[in-house]
């Protein structure tokens, strides 16, 4: 029940959804090595497409940064939020600009996992 109410707050539309869920992480009962209360944060926001996708990359910025954080405890699963970036050739070309610039930045990490790595070098192909 708890990962359905992560869910629900990750995908919620309302203003200020990065911010949310830069707090959900953050929650007591959140836990960066349980992997589905990760996917109901993190991934629920990945396919948020109103915020996830807002103008300015932001929230590409923070899941960059959640796929670098990750790697280190789950590769597939930090490959698995680096493929929400795979689709950047779907969107305008700012918005693909950034996603593009996560992959690059991903695949260049000291130590990033197979993985990983494969899903960059796939998407940026």
């Amino acid at each position: 029940m708890l990962n359905k109410w992560f869910s629900v707050q990750a995908g919620a539309d309302r203003e200020g959804a990065l911010d949310d869920v830069k707090a959900l992480v953050e929650h007591a009962d959140f836990s960066w090595t349980n992997p589905n209360r990760m996917r109901s944060v993190v991934s629920v926001f990945a396919a948020n497409m109103a915020h996830f996708h807002a103008a300015g990359g932001a929230a590409y910025e923070w899941l960059g940064g959640v796929v670098e954080k990750v790697d280190k405890m789950n590769p597939q699963m930090s490959a698995r939020l680096a493929g929400a970036f795979a689709l950047h050739k779907r969107y305008d070309a700012e918005r693909g600009a950034l996603m593009r610039a996560q992959l690059a930045r991903i695949k260049e990490l000291p130590g990033v996992s197979k993985d990983v790595y494969e899903v960059c070098v796939r998407s940026l192909a």
